[in-house]
Order: structure tokens, then C-alpha cells, then sequence
């Protein structure tokens, strides 16, 4: 049975106190993480933001609990700011 899909959008700030050091370490961990994610297919698609440091992703969740699981399993997730919106089909898609 197929779950629920979010089209989450992310947008980061990095701390003054995080040091280039952190930042390298934590996107290797996010890339990571995100690959876990993406292999069974809770991360549908993911879309950057240009001149931003963010991105829309598409998630797939049994349920809003599961979604948060997942978020809050990124590495990133602490200098996250998340907008979740839930997606519903429409009638007129012809998907």
C-alpha cells in the first residue's frame, strides 16, 4: 500500500559557531543519510533551490509521524527550518 506524499521544503542556516570543519562532516553525514532514505523509497525526488541553501523534497510516508522520523533523522535537521505540505491526487492528473 502506497503512503502518503509530502512535498517538504527545507531551508538551512548555518550557525556562526559551526566551523567549516562541522559543515564538510555534516553534509557527507546528510548525503549519506539521504541515500538510506531515498533507497527504499521514502525520498521520492529532490529538487534544489538556486542562490539558496535549501531544497523541495518529496517524501513518502506511511503517516506525519513517520515523516518527522525520517526529518529528524538528517544530520542537518537542527539547522533546519521544514514546511511540510500534504499532497493529495487530483482528479484532473492523468498520472
Amino acid at each position: 500500500e502506497a503512503g502518503v506524499e509530502f512535498l517538504v521544503r527545507t531551508r538551512l542556516t548555518r550557525p556562526d559557531s559551526a566551523t567549516d570543519e562541522q559543515v564538510v562532516e555534516l553534509m557527507a553525514a546528510e548525503k549519506a543519510r539521504g541515500g538510506e532514505l531515498m533507497d527504499p523509497g521514502v525520498i521520492k525526488r529532490l529538487w534544489r533551490v538556486p542562490g539558496e541553501w535549501g531544497a523541495w523534497v518529496l517524501y513518502e510516508a506511511p503517516d506525519a509521524t513517520a515523516l518527522h522520523e525520517a526529518l529528524t533523522s538528517l544530520p542537518l535537521w537542527k539547522w533546519m527550518k521544514v514546511e511540510v505540505h500534504p499532497l493529495a491526487r487530483h482528479p484532473f492528473d492523468l498520472g
